[in-house]
């Protein structure tokens, strides 16, 4: 069976050995090689590296200044991971609606969910397929909030002809967990609008340290250097920033072998299932096509008949509010309509021949 996800992995990696038995094992010259690769492709200036999207999530939330009991505003329809952050840090989570035919965010309920107490917007993208980012940008502005687009699935996607992660929103977060393109093993990166915000992201992600200023002429810690804001290791280490790096050449390749497949289903489910709608295609949007999305009249019934011919079709993620570690469930007509319909198709760069046969 042709699987939904799969780790995508160069193949050679000259430098492997000799970083192995370089004595630098830590962030150095392949995280700012890889940062830099990651700067140039997305359009975006301020980049920084993290060796997990938790990690990531984190300097997020302490770089904007949240405090246990702040109110953030986040869809439930994402990866678990988008969300746990949230109640690590204490944080109240104040669920956003959806629009029902595409899987975003919607506006409309966004404004309705809007208070004097919420701090942030976590706008998800969910599967990789844009949402209202130029809407939700403009409420957020509006009522003088932050918005981060929560870009997990969505390294590679484009709005309106820009990447990700340079779309006007104030920051955006990345994984490149082993089923993402890139795939460092395991981590993350954060792009920043604000040059401000970017450095003191840098001194949460190493301990609260301003490595300007940490050591001395004799390379001792300084007394004189304060640690003036708490912080996480959190830095990437250089095998897996080599490993990122050298994978951002075949990234290009990859992701359009991805768009390619997605045309393809379109083709097929268009003429097999008219009465199915599938998501990703429209005018302003460019999805990395992580998986194509379909939403079925028979979710089940669906699933089973594309597994039979041999694709393995899955919702991918269930509503985060079903879980009773975010506190008494919140019906949304949205998110219970989508998630009752949504099925994620096989698109990956794996697929050499996709044929229906």
């Amino acid at each position: 069976m042709i699987p939904i996800f799969k780790p995508y992995m160069p193949p050679a990696l000259p430098e492997l050995n000799d970083i192995l038995y370089s004595g630098n094992l830590s962030y150095g010259k392949w995280g700012k090689q890889f940062e830099s690769k990651l700067s140039s492709y997305i359009g975006a200036e301020y980049v920084m590296v993290t060796n997990s999207y938790n990690s990531a999530m984190l300097i997020m939330l302490t770089t904007l200044g949240l405090s246990p009991g702040d109110v953030v505003l986040a869809s439930p329809m994402s990866c678990l991971a988008s969300n746990q952050p949230f109640i690590t840090q204490n944080l109240k989570v104040k669920w956003v609606d959806i629009d029902p035919a595409t899987g975003s965010m919607d506006p409309d309920s966004l404004v309705k969910a809007i208070d004097s107490n919420c701090k942030a917007i976590f706008h998800n993208h969910f599967c990789g397929t844009p949402g209202y980012i130029d809407e939700i940008n403009k409420i957020a502005s509006e009522h003088g909030l932050v918005v981060v687009d929560d870009c997990i699935e969505a390294f590679g996607s484009k709005y309106k002809g820009k990447m990700m992660g340079n779309v006007g929103t104030d920051a955006s977060v990345f994984s490149f967990q082993t089923v993402r393109l890139p795939n460092t093993v395991d981590g993350g990166a954060i792009a920043f609008k604000s040059a401000k915000m970017f450095e003191r992201a840098l001194r949460i992600r190493d301990y609260g340290i301003n490595r300007a200023t940490f050591r001395d002429c004799y390379n001792e810690i300084s007394v004189d250097s304060d640690i003036e804001i708490g912080g996480y290791g959190a830095l990437m280490p250089e095998i897996n920033s080599y490993i990122g790096y050298e994978q951002m050449g075949d990234l290009p390749l990859l992701i359009s072998k991805q768009r390619e497949n997605a045309v393809k289903w379109q083709s097929y489910l268009t003429a097999k299932y008219p009465n199915d709608k599938i998501i990703g295609f429209s005018e302003d949007i460019d999805p990395n096509f992580w998986v194509i999305g379909l939403l079925c009249n028979n979710k089940q019934e669906s699933l089973k008949h594309f597994r039979n011919i041999g694709y393995y079709a899955t919702g991918v993620h269930i509503s985060n509010n079903h879980y009773s570690v975010f506190g008494d469930q919140q019906y949304l007509a949205g998110v219970s309509d989508f998630e009752n319909k949504f099925l994620a198709l096989p698109t990956g760069w794996w697929i050499e021949d996709l044929s229906f046969d």
